[in-house]
């Protein structure tokens, strides 16, 4: 049964798929399962082995979808009582704990726009464990020569591949275009979509202006809330290179679950400047 469950684990990692594992690690008296079993719970419910079946696997499995949210392990420990095992059909007295282990593959960054920003962001995510993809409709910039640690370089049309393009729920999506009206484009694109993290370089004006277009075609404001924007950790950066290293601060905080709330909001629009119409890209 292990061999399912670990045969699983490897493919979610592949497929770049949050799972929490939960293993029995300690046993004592008369149990349904021993030491070592394990089942592997995926965030849309789905699950792979068992610990016994029962109230406490499932209860063991509220726990591993909690989890794959809090991104934090915890050991939980059951009594499994005769008046427990007896109501929940279980030939067992024992006692037995569990340990949930939130698993996540190595973080996929998908860097929109290859210009001096991303082209630094590329070098330094990748030496921080993200996996890196570089997206943008420029060869000269968007190339193996400039980005030989990328897992992927795309050369397309952005807004038209990343409405093709599957996402992973883990992701982290970072707009660094060469201009305002591509940066729209690209959020415009992925703004419905539900990833881990979406960031929009550019100043809280541009930001505001950028929003006030996609509101003007429809969009739910709401959907303007879990972006960070402007990107990036505030270090007072200037360079590209500092702005990258502050766009990767941000990324490793999301990922390590120390960041704080998105900059600006759209509750704040209101108090932002109102220009009617964006910017020729620059």
């Amino acid at each position: 049964m292990n061999q399912e469950v670990f045969a699983a684990l490897g493919e979610a990692m592949k497929r770049a798929e949050d799972v929490a594992l939960v293993t029995i690690v300690a046993t004592n008296g008369s149990t349904p399962q021993r030491v070592g079993a394990k089942m592997l719970v995926y965030a849309d419910g789905r699950t792979v082995g068992t610990v016994g079946g029962g109230c406490y696997e499932n209860d063991a499995f509220w726990k591993a979808k909690e989890s794959l949210k809090t991104r934090k392990p915890v050991r939980v420990k059951y009594e499994l009582d005769d008046d427990f095992a007896q109501e929940n059909g279980l030939v067992c007295g024992g006692q037995m704990e569990v340990f949930i282990e939130p698993i996540e593959p190595p973080p996929a960054v998908y860097v929109i726009g290859a210009g001096h920003v991303g082209y630094y962001l590329g070098q330094f995510a990748h030496e921080a464990g993200f996996m890196v993809h570089v997206i943008d409709d420029r060869e000269a910039f968007a190339n193996r020569e400039r980005f030989p640690q990328a897992v992927e370089v795309v050369v397309e049309d952005i807004p038209a591949w990343l409405a093709g393009a599957t996402l992973p729920a883990s992701a982290y999506v970072v707009i660094v275009t060469r201009g305002h009206r591509h940066d729209l484009d690209a959020l415009r694109a992925v703004i419905a979509r539900d990833v881990r993290y979406v960031g929009l370089i550019g100043s809280r004006a541009k930001v505001a202006r950028v929003y006030e277009a996609l509101a003007g075609e429809g969009v739910d404001p709401a959907r303007f809330e879990p972006i960070h924007a402007p990107i990036g950790l505030d270090i007072g950066a200037v360079t590209p290179q500092e702005i990258a290293v502050s766009i990767l601060a941000e990324l490793i905080a999301v990922r390590r679950g120390r960041a704080a709330a998105p900059s600006v909001s759209a509750a704040s629009l209101k108090w932002m400047p109102k220009l009617d119409r964006l910017p020729q890209p620059r």
